[in-house]
């Protein structure tokens, strides 16, 4: 049987004095990577912004979500190019973010960016850890945000970087993260890559970078 999507009547609201409930406490007490998603626009010009609303939909076909705000210029034009890049920033790359959050003109001459050939979009190439070339397949309006689920056609992986966290409205870099002792009762039970399966086995990189298609 088909599945219907179907609107669930509007919860009451039980917040102080009807006021609407600010989501943003509790957002940020959910830790995420960052990432900045890149696009170009007809004149080739590059528009970009910062965003953490992500996620995975499927692996097959491999498909993702973005949240962007709906009076972003940067969406405007994705969506009318169809096409986009998510770069997955590094620990190294606040400063990165902090700078497509800030709406600046200029992001783009102040940082190291390329356009391979069949890239979505920009690979920011000093910043990002990961970058994943995406085709938008289907958009969902609500409220004052726009839900792009797209395909990603290609992902270009550095294993030679740790990602960048964000939360509680702060920065925390991985390598502190995992550098946490692990408990003895999962270290006992954690088997070495060399006793795993061949297909599990992590895919030995070129040059520090692996391209997943």
């Amino acid at each position: 049987m088909p599945h219907r999507s179907v609107p669930h009547p509007a919860a009451p609201d039980e917040s102080a004095g009807g006021r609407p409930t600010d989501l943003r406490p509790f957002m940020a007490s959910f830790p995420t990577g960052v990432s900045v998603v890149t696009t170009l626009d007809s004149d080739s010009v590059p528009h970009g912004l910062t965003c953490t609303s992500l996620a995975s939909v499927a692996l097959e076909p491999a498909t993702l979500v973005v949240c962007i705000r709906a009076a972003s210029p940067t969406l405007a034009v994705l969506l009318a190019e169809g096409h986009f890049a998510v770069n997955l920033l590094h620990e190294r790359a606040r400063g990165t973010s902090d700078l497509f959050a800030s709406g600046a003109p200029d992001r783009f001459d102040r940082v190291e960016w390329r356009l391979p050939l069949g890239a979505g979009g920009p690979h920011l190439t000093a910043d990002a850890h990961a970058v994943a070339d995406c085709a938008v397949v289907r958009t969902v309006g609500f409220g004052d945000h726009t839900a792009v689920f797209a395909e990603a056609r290609r992902v270009t992986v550095r294993d030679d970087r740790e990602p960048l966290l964000y939360g509680l409205r702060r920065y925390a870099p991985w390598s502190a993260a995992a550098a946490a002792p692990q408990p003895a009762a999962q270290a006992a039970q954690a088997a070495p890559h060399r006793d795993r399966p061949a297909a599990l086995r992590p895919a030995a990189p070129e040059g520090g970078t692996r391209v997943v298609r």
